[in-house]
């Protein structure tokens, strides 16, 4: 008889182990850089959708800082349901799909690529339909995905990544050594205070998760996680759109989870925490700052370079939608109405 939450639990604890094989992979994705970038892209565009569409945020992110190239996300019904055709030539277009077989990524990569885009599928699915399409794909070896939440393919995607960006930059990936390793760290040393936040917020209904820079991904994910497993009202905003608005919405009856991981995202995030905990707001600080927020409860993290740590601060976020759904009753490897492939036009 199937163990609630198994597949999850488990996929959770496999992250490590995919980590050390991504890293080792370094000089394969290095040489898929250089391709990408030997014409010198005029900018880049990224498709994706759900979890995808969190990872291809933090991509963003680091082309924008890392290779200080534009980006943008692409609506993909610009395309599949308007049939807008602008012209891409000189365009970097990087598609974002676990299964690989969502067919309005299909075919808005494969417009893309008639349009004039080098197009790459960065796809945990080889020979799938985004990957036939693409110009080049790149692998995220993660393994099977069984659990309907996606865990281990989108801490997968941003070390991809992010390795591919740093080796476009002439970088060594000497940020990412050892990630495998600190993810055993961080998933051992968080699982009290994990366990104790999903106490807290077990009768809680609504919840606002809160990040800003490359933390903004961590907190989308992390909304849609508990969403996805626990049923809860979470919305995600980033710490500077929150105080201009939905902040007169917080109050005592409002769980926040404010991701603060060292660096400038985090720095950000002072004024942002301490504006919700005055409001009342049940606070859980996340990250490697969380100690250094005025928050209810923390769940610390090891610090790493600010640009990778979203691969890591976004772990016991993972084991945090997890307990909570199995707290409230639920089953987070069945949640009602969900799939793994979303077939969107």
């Amino acid at each position: 008889m199937a163990v609630a939450g198994e597949r999850m639990a488990a996929e959770i604890a496999e992250q490590p182990a995919v980590f050390d094989a991504i890293v080792a992979r370094r000089a394969d994705l290095a040489a898929v850089a250089e391709r990408l970038m030997a014409p010198r892209p005029r900018f880049a565009l990224l498709a994706a959708r759900g979890s995808s569409d969190h990872a291809a945020l933090y991509t963003k992110y680091l082309i924008e800082v890392l290779l200080e190239l534009p980006a943008g996300l692409v609506s993909p019904s610009t395309t599949t349901l308007y049939g807008a055709e602008p012209d891409l030539t000189g365009v970097l277009y990087v598609t974002v799909s676990q299964s690989g077989g969502s067919p309005d990524l299909v075919e808005a990569t494969k417009a893309a690529r008639r349009l004039g885009a080098l197009t790459v599928a960065v796809t945990n699915t080889p020979g799938s339909p985004l990957a036939e399409v693409a110009e080049h794909a790149v692998h995220l070896g993660a393994g099977e995905e069984r659990a309907v939440a996606a865990t281990k393919t989108y801490t997968a995607t941003l070390l991809t990544t992010y390795l591919l960006v740093d080796a476009a930059r002439g970088g060594s990936g000497e940020a990412a050594a050892g990630l495998g390793e600190l993810a055993a760290a961080t998933l051992d040393g968080s699982a009290a205070a994990v366990s104790a936040a999903a106490a807290r917020y077990r009768d809680i209904e609504r919840v606002v998760t809160t990040g800003r820079g490359y933390s903004s991904a961590t907190a989308a994910e992390a909304a849609l996680k508990l969403a996805e497993t626990s049923y809860l009202g979470a919305r995600a905003y980033s710490g500077a759109d929150l105080l201009h608005g939905p902040v007169a919405a917080i109050d005592a009856g409002t769980g926040v989870v404010a991701v603060t991981s060292k660096g400038h995202g985090g720095e950000a995030m002072r004024d942002v925490v301490a504006a919700v905990a005055d409001r009342g707001a049940e606070v859980l600080a996340v990250g490697s700052a969380a100690g250094e927020m005025p928050a209810s409860a923390r769940i610390d993290v090891p610090a790493t370079a600010e640009e990778v740590a979203p691969i890591i601060e976004v772990l016991p976020l993972q084991r945090l939608a997890l307990e909570l759904s199995l707290a409230r009753g639920g089953d987070p490897d069945r949640p009602r109405g969900l799939s793994k492939v979303t077939r969107t036009r």
